[in-house]
């Protein structure tokens, strides 16, 4: 039998037995391709992975008995951007600082020919992969997931780093049974403000899972975190995230001016202790939320103590959202189109007047 310090998924039975994924990605323009050797240590097995601005790459680290390693490099065009470079050495720096067993490991790496950072590989799937199979978790599941999500939390805290973008891609559910919070290219280090505020405004995170403060621009804390597992939670226990919406604008302000819907409205099978817990984690203000990660993580291994204070019949519904004048379409329209309209006006003038023979 597996031990559960080093196992704490073992009886979470929705993580059992994952499956190694990820999705196909086509390898035309990647940086490097399967079977080159970078740098003279790490020989590249295939691409796991691209995004909007890097590719991952599973490696063998030949330095060190060719264990498996994650390489993440970003496209060409970004590595001259000094914004970018910034936050990506932060990201580096950030990652080799932290040390614990459901974070990401960051591997040193010397005397690089380009930029690239080093993690150990995780075999396994995301939260967004399992979350796309079952959904929603079982109560007992989904909190066991969030708990070691705030232990993690906790400890990027406790060195002064803010993850600001907690969301099920960001999260690793191993197959040895094991889980990871990973990509670290938005966190904020508090110690060194200098550097984590270039280029990179506290109104970044991914909308779904965003707090509110995060949509105004507003400072974040570690509150933000919790905020982030609070929306995560949401989901894995309902199925859906918080705000749901076609328009996105629409979204964004309702979690600026409302509560999302009570969680027991969507799962009837869950315990009043469980939406207690979802709804603190996910109050406008800060001040009204969990004030630590440690604090959410004490409540949720004592679930069946939660005291059940009636969030879920205080929540209000989100203000009528009413565009501004730039995210009208028909504005917009008008916007675009008013130049061509005055050039055709234009030619259709200067055309009369020359027929009429108008000097």
């Amino acid at each position: 039998m597996k031990n559960n310090d080093t196992c704490p998924l073992e009886q979470v039975t929705s993580c059992r037995e994952v499956p190694e994924h990820h999705d196909p990605v086509d390898a035309a323009g990647a940086p490097f391709q399967p079977g080159q050797v970078v740098d003279g240590r790490f020989r590249v097995v295939e691409i796991l992975s691209r995004s909007g601005m890097a590719t991952i790459f599973k490696a063998e680290d030949l330095q060190h008995d060719n264990q498996l390693v994650a390489l993440k490099v970003p496209h060409l065009e970004y590595e001259s951007d000094p914004n970018f470079y910034s936050r990506f050495q932060r990201e580096e720096r950030i990652g080799l600082e932290l040390r614990h067993p459901s974070i990401l490991k960051f591997i040193r790496a010397e005397n690089k020919s380009r930029p690239y950072i080093v993690t150990e590989y995780l075999k396994g799937c995301t939260l967004e992969h399992l979350l796309r199979a079952m959904r929603p978790l079982p109560e007992k599941d989904a909190l066991k997931i969030a708990g070691l999500l705030c232990e993690a939390l906790q400890a990027m805290h406790d060195h002064g780093v803010i993850h600001r973008d907690v969301k099920p891609q960001n999260v690793m559910i191993c197959c040895d049974g094991t889980l990871r919070l990973m990509d670290l290219g938005l966190a904020r280090d508090n110690r060194a403000r200098r550097i984590t505020r270039l280029g990179n405004s506290t109104s970044m995170g991914t909308p779904d899972y965003m707090a509110p403060e995060q949509v105004s621009g507003k400072r974040v804390d570690k509150r933000t975190d919790i905020y982030n597992v609070g929306a995560l939670l949401y989901e894995m226990l309902t199925g859906v995230v918080p705000f749901r919406d076609d328009n996105p604008w629409a979204a964004l302000n309702a979690r600026l001016t409302g509560d999302p819907e009570a969680p027991r409205r969507l799962n009837p099978e869950l315990t009043a202790q469980a939406e207690e817990i979802v709804l603190r984690a996910l109050q406008r203000e800060p001040a009204s939320r969990y004030q630590s990660a440690s604090a959410m993580k004490d409540e949720i291994d004592h679930v069946n103590h939660v005291r059940v204070t009636g969030l879920a019949s205080r929540l209000q519904a989100p203000a009528l959202w009413k565009p501004r004048l730039f995210e009208r379409p028909w504005a917009l329209a008008t916007a675009m189109l008013a130049p061509l309209l005055g050039a055709i006006l234009l030619v259709s003038f200067l055309l009369i007047r020359r027929h009429a023979g108008v000097p």
